[in-house]
């Protein structure tokens, strides 16, 4: 029974009716949007809690509603705030499924945003074991990826290729003379670097011809792998880390399991093939340079013939310095494709997710670099090499 109606607006009209058993009804039509002569909320409001009492519940009529848009819903929002706060019961039975579900996910978030400043600070136990469990599923999700990759790799030897072959050409073109540039000036400059430092110490006692033992010994066994795959690091890893968690916020990744197509197998494997075939070209090309721009330093400053410094060189160096540095130079490569295509696939799906995943990328893979360095040198020196 209607005691009596209220019109608040014509254009997107809204109406409000109270009958006898305190409940009072919104009643939605024409369209409804965002415009300057829509009621307020507060007006609303004045009008809803006119009388000697609240009423009891708040419904909606929406059946001569047109058309919605954000509007209804932050105006909707504003009045369930206002009955949460007044003890009053919304009855959403009456609005539009679509606006119902809208609502519901507002009312998540509030619920979430309100836990969370609800939860005050936490203890230092709280802290270390919420760590340690993301720890724990970091280790397992990593874990998981080395295995699956390990398949993969295994399913190659077995002559089972699941990516396409212009796009492992596309990418050693992308890692291999698309990176020289870089390489060469760092690795000259290295070079440089090391024999200046040298020959300031060595030429206080007149042994300016060990400069070239110490650029050659430290390029080789050293700096040429390490400084290439820093490089690499920043360059290459990032490069997968933000192209594979593109992919995932596009939901590619998503399509291709839906089609029964491993990510593993035709993103990850290629890109890992590529740097284990292209580290060791590089680092022996950093070598050279590195030898390079110490000789410039020593025919520069030390007077030392070119022919003097290289047969010096020759002499220094041996296969075994050789052939650790371009092994240490395929594990580096290994390291720097599993870090960014690990964390471009556990990337979140959105923009600032995929570059956190090329900054942790970077970080994790020049990290692991540093830590498996310490670890060759420790073997090394035990097994006295």
């Amino acid at each position: 029974m209607s005691e009596s109606t209220t019109s608040l607006q014509d254009q997107g009209r809204l109406s409000l009716e109270r009958n006898a058993e305190q409940i009072v009804t919104l009643i939605f039509s024409g369209t409804w949007s965002f415009a300057l002569e829509l009621p307020g909320p507060r007006e609303v409001w004045s009008e809803i809690s006119a009388g000697n009492r609240l009423p009891q519940t708040i419904a909606f009529d929406c059946r001569r509603l047109a058309g919605w848009n954000s509007g209804l819903l932050t105006f909707l929002v504003q009045i369930r705030e206002k009955c949460v706060q007044s003890g009053i019961n919304l009855d959403t039975s009456g609005l539009p499924p679509e606006v119902k579900r809208l609502l519901s996910l507002a009312a998540a978030g509030h619920q979430a945003r309100a836990s969370g400043r609800d939860a005050g600070p936490r203890s230092l136990f709280f802290k270390l074991g919420q760590q340690t469990i993301q720890v724990g599923h970091s280790v397992l999700s990593f874990t998981s990826f080395l295995g699956e990759t390990l398949l993969a790799f295994s399913t190659l030897l077995r002559g089972r290729i699941r990516f396409r072959g212009l796009e492992f050409f596309r990418l050693l073109h992308e890692c291999g003379d698309q990176a020289l540039p870089i390489v060469s000036l760092i690795s000259l400059l290295v070079g440089l670097i090391l024999a200046f430092v040298g020959a300031v110490q060595l030429k206080a006692f007149g042994a300016q011809i060990y400069v070239a033992d110490l650029v050659g010994i430290a390029m080789v066994r050293e700096m040429g792998a390490i400084m290439t795959g820093i490089i690499m690091a920043g360059r290459t890893g990032a490069a997968f880390a933000a192209h594979i968690g593109t992919m995932n916020v596009n939901d590619e990744i998503d399509a291709l399991r839906t089609m029964s197509i491993s990510p593993v197998e035709f993103l990850i494997l290629p890109r890992l093939l590529v740097l284990i075939l292209m580290m060791p070209l590089l680092c022996l090309y950093a070598n050279l340079l590195g030898i390079l721009g110490g000789g410039i330093v020593g025919v520069g400053m030390l007077d030392i013939t070119p022919a003097r410094y290289l047969a010096q060189t020759q002499s220094a160096v041996t296969l075994t310095s050789l052939w650790l540095g371009l092994i240490k130079s395929v594990v580096f490569g290994i390291i720097v494709a599993l870090a960014g295509c690990y964390r471009g696939l556990n990337s979140g799906r959105n923009a600032a997710a995929v570059g956190m995943a090329a900054t942790s990328a970077v970080v994790t893979a020049i990290v692991a670099i540093i830590v498996v360095d310490g670890l060759f040198a420790v073997i090394c020196d035990i097994l006295g090499i």
